[in-house]
């Protein structure tokens, strides 16, 4: 395991981290079989867990604070805020209103005093950042929280995040979590050249696309990952942008084997190369699946494997745009770009 500096925050952290996102109902994990995963992470070396108050409404939190139960302290420990928890509409968003009491569910739930890492779990856009920044610069004062940052910010909200911490005299955000993969390489573009710029720490998720990379995906054969039975539209090779995905994926894998590599390490490979990442977030559902991703460890992809990706999927290039977690909502929204 190789470990790196998380922005400028001096803190160590392993260049491949536990992301616990299937643990409980999402990924039909047990306790056991989440500790188990916990202990094994750990003992491989990975010493960052990210979770979220949304995964499981609360129950990937609640499993994670019973995984790591008497070794809080060898652990850097990262939740986040920010997506809805339930119909009531003010459960969700960056207020202050809110963040005071989801971070304040958040501890309960994982059973600690403190995250190291609190996160917005997305850009709300209708909380001003002086708002959201006083209230996260507060809770650090109060101790509940050692540092925070953001997750799948646009470029331009990162830059306007950074200006008014500095405006107004508050902890700003050292962090930055976007999605990033072979397949999906758009935050080249200005995400990962802005967090270079403002040294944050850069933790990527979703570094096998949705499990397109884990190798289970391949011409002729029946999708039948855990992920595709959630969101099958995403996995529909009728459609012309996973037709392009299956022929990038039929292209890395034979690139993998002439690499003597597994897709899984040329994935993990690729993203944990990248100057700006500093760890790259796995959700392994079971200890064979945290296994394989952890041979990755120690991956470190030559250029001329990094040059022929790259002729495969071009930098700055989104296999499925639509698929973008950032885009701006105006974009989304026509009312938001009319009179």
């Amino acid at each position: 395991m190789q470990y790196r500096t998380l922005g400028r925050t001096g803190v160590q952290v392993s260049s491949l981290a536990l992301g616990a996102m299937n643990f409980g109902s999402i990924g039909r994990t047990t306790q056991d079989e989440a500790t188990t995963i916990v202990d094994a992470a750990l003992e491989g070396g990975i010493n960052l867990i990210d979770t979220a108050d949304m995964y499981g409404d609360g129950e990937s939190e609640e499993m994670v604070g019973k995984a790591i139960a008497g070794r809080r302290d060898d652990i850097v420990l990262a939740t986040k805020a920010g997506l809805p928890m339930g119909d009531e509409r003010n459960h969700r968003g960056g207020s202050r209103r809110w963040l005071v009491t989801a971070l304040d569910n958040s501890l309960r739930r994982l059973g600690v005093d403190h995250v190291d890492l609190y996160q917005i779990h997305r850009w709300d856009p209708s909380t001003g950042d002086e708002e959201t920044l006083s209230a996260l610069t507060d809770l650090q004062r109060a101790g509940k929280i050692r540092y925070f940052g953001s997750s799948t910010f646009p470029a331009h909200r990162i830059v306007q995040a950074q200006w008014t911490a500095r405006e107004h005299h508050l902890g700003r955000y050292v962090t930055e979590q976007p999605s990033y993969s072979i397949l999906q390489r758009g935050v080249e573009t200005h995400v990962l050249p802005v967090a270079e710029e403002y040294g944050l720490g850069v933790l990527v998720w979703s570094p096998l696309a949705s499990g397109w990379l884990s190798g289970a995906v391949r011409a002729g054969r029946s999708i039948t990952t855990s992920r595709s039975t959630l969101m099958p539209q995403r996995f529909d090779t009728g459609l012309p942008e996973n037709r392009a995905r299956l022929d990038a994926v039929e292209q890395l894998a034979e690139l993998a084997d002439q690499a003597g590599l597994t897709m899984i390490q040329l994935a993990l490979g690729f993203v944990t190369v990248h100057p700006a990442v500093t760890s790259a977030l796995i959700g392994p559902r079971t200890l064979e699946h945290l296994h394989s991703q952890l041979a990755a460890a120690d991956t470190v992809l030559p250029a001329d494997v990094l040059d022929a990706i790259d002729a495969i999927v071009a930098p700055g290039t989104d296999l499925a745009p639509h698929e973008k977690y950032d885009t701006p909502p105006a974009l989304l929204d026509p009312s938001l770009r009319r009179r």
